[in-house]
């Protein structure tokens, strides 16, 4: 159907590709398997996909060299890696390249839907997150102005502490991934870095105390996640 989500999947281990293409078929998503990277880019210029999965080994062009490709055509591509690799420095070269996720062998294939349509959910949202004013629970926070405010009270927020909480709203409810904010936000990996983040972090949680439905949570291993009341459809 017309409707559908068009995934290009890219994974050389035959077996485990034919798994994969199968079950997202079956959670009705249009699958594209490509055994390889040359036959992934090919096929990623002669049709539109809302989301690629890129194993990160892969003869003839891996993961990472495809992904800078396809980014070089359409750089709001979401894509996730696959990989058996578990190295930090893997992670962050990823989401250097702009990855919006990173799925570590062995997954289960319920995880890698759930996170293919947390991704999808929140590049439908997209127009939402482009707006001026964010709405986080009692809570409007002006991105122009950088001020967060709630009835007559309100903060001035530093750049970095608008651009983390933007990021945040971004992924509500869900993982911001700790690695994606640091590149995207301090353009380093590094403890210091690390550790400003935190201090950040807790910065936004006492700002955002006033309102007990909103609030930050450190998720172990991972990142972080803002927590927020859901709004139902107009």
């Amino acid at each position: 159907m017309d409707d559908k989500k068009k995934i290009l999947l890219c994974e050389d281990d035959e077996n485990l590709g034919m798994l994969l293409s199968e079950y997202l078929q079956a959670k009705d998503y249009d699958t594209r398997l490509c055994k390889d990277g040359e036959e992934g880019y090919k096929e990623f210029l002669k049709n539109k996909y809302d989301i690629c999965v890129l194993d990160v080994m892969m003869p003839k062009k891996d993961g990472f060299t495809l992904c800078k490709d396809i980014k070089a055509v359409s750089p709001e591509m979401p894509v996730i890696f696959l990989t058996a690799k578990a190295l930090k420095e893997d992670v962050i070269d990823g989401f250097k390249l702009g990855a919006d996720d990173y799925i570590t062998k062995p997954f289960s294939m319920e995880e890698l839907t759930y996170r293919i349509d947390a991704i999808l959910h929140r590049v439908n949202g997209k127009k939402k997150i482009e707006e001026t004013i964010l709405h986080i629970g009692s809570f409007t926070f002006d991105r122009n102005k950088q001020i967060l405010a709630r009835g007559d009270e309100k903060k001035k927020l530093t750049t970095k502490e608008s651009e983390l909480l933007t990021m945040l709203y971004q992924h509500a409810n869900d993982v911001l991934p700790r690695e994606l904010a640091l590149n995207k936000i301090w353009e380093d990996d590094n403890r210091v870095y690390a550790r400003s983040m935190d201090v950040y972090i807790t910065k936004l949680r006492k700002y955002l105390k006033g309102d007990e439905d909103v609030e930050i949570l450190n998720v172990h291993g991972e990142g972080y996640k803002l927590v927020i009341p859901v709004t139902p459809e107009a």
